[in-house]
């Protein structure tokens, strides 16, 4: 049986994974200053950014309409598709209503929508676990249940040097924001059933990245058959500091660092 791979373009994959996986990224967009940006491949990250930096107002996003995800569902294969968490946008929603719309249609097709609980390098790790099962030759409803499984044992951690955008946007608490700013504080972040929560703190981001790859003994237990997915917003050296520091201290059976695309790169600021 052949299966398709789709995902919001929360989803940080690079041009060679997609190609490699056959993964089609529905993309969201982006708004800043009455200029629209769509997050596919054509969009300039950086400019985006600089152009956001510069802005005095709140870059906003949209989500898939339900037609771009029901274009996405279309051909013969079954199709498994993955979305930012569904308490962080409206993403998911739009999916599982173009699920419905277009299984109107075709009642005989097979489409699953997984709800990451996370973003960015969450759905990166879902997708390569979906690719995993798929090449295993696992059916339709088998894949379903391992992946949902998966998720649910999925951890995500994250720092970042500016919460603007996740504050601004009721993401992040202000009292967080606000102490975080005050106090020069970096607050390490996690996914709590697809909601941002406070993990810990520390004084500068090196030791924020320390604190948060020294988690993973306790948050990922036995990590010899698992992967760890980085993502990074422009910060390249520090996801290498990231991956040396976790080779050092972990046995990963995969590490994999990929820069985040539009929609990441909005909420990192």
């Amino acid at each position: 049986m052949a299966y398709k791979i789709v995902a919001d373009s929360s989803c940080d994959v690079t041009d060679k994974m997609k190609r490699e996986m056959g993964i089609t990224l529905v993309p969201l967009t982006l708004e800043v200053d009455g200029e629209f940006f769509v997050d596919d491949d054509t969009m300039d990250v950086d400019t985006f950014l600089k152009k956001q930096a510069a802005s005095k107002k709140l870059s906003k996003s949209a989500c898939p309409s339900p037609e771009a995800y029901i274009q996405s569902y279309q051909g013969e294969e079954e199709v498994f598709c993955i979305t930012i968490s569904a308490k962080l946008s409206g993403s998911y929603a739009s999916a599982m209503l173009a699920k419905d719309l277009y299984l109107e249609e075709y009642p005989a097709k097979n489409i699953h929508v997984f709800d990451s609980k996370g973003a960015s390098s969450t759905q990166v790790a879902i997708a390569f676990k979906l690719e995993e099962l798929i090449q295993k030759g696992l059916n339709f409803e088998q894949i379903v249940a391992k992946v949902e499984q998966y998720i649910s044992e999925l951890k995500t951690v994250f720092v970042l040097q500016k919460l603007d955008n996740l504050e601004r946007s009721g993401r992040l608490s202000l009292l967080q924001s606000k102490i975080a700013s005050v106090l020069n504080i970096n607050l390490i972040l996690g996914s709590n059933d697809g909601e941002i929560e406070l993990l810990q703190k520390a004084r500068g981001v090196k030791k924020a990245i320390e604190k948060m790859v020294a988690m993973i003994a306790d948050l990922g237990g036995d990590v010899t058959e698992k992967r760890l997915v980085i993502a990074h917003c422009q910060a390249a050296e520090y996801a290498k500091l990231v991956m040396d520091r976790a080779k050092e201290l972990y046995n990963f059976k995969d590490i994999i660092v990929v820069a985040t695309r539009g929609l990441s790169s909005n909420y990192a600021n």
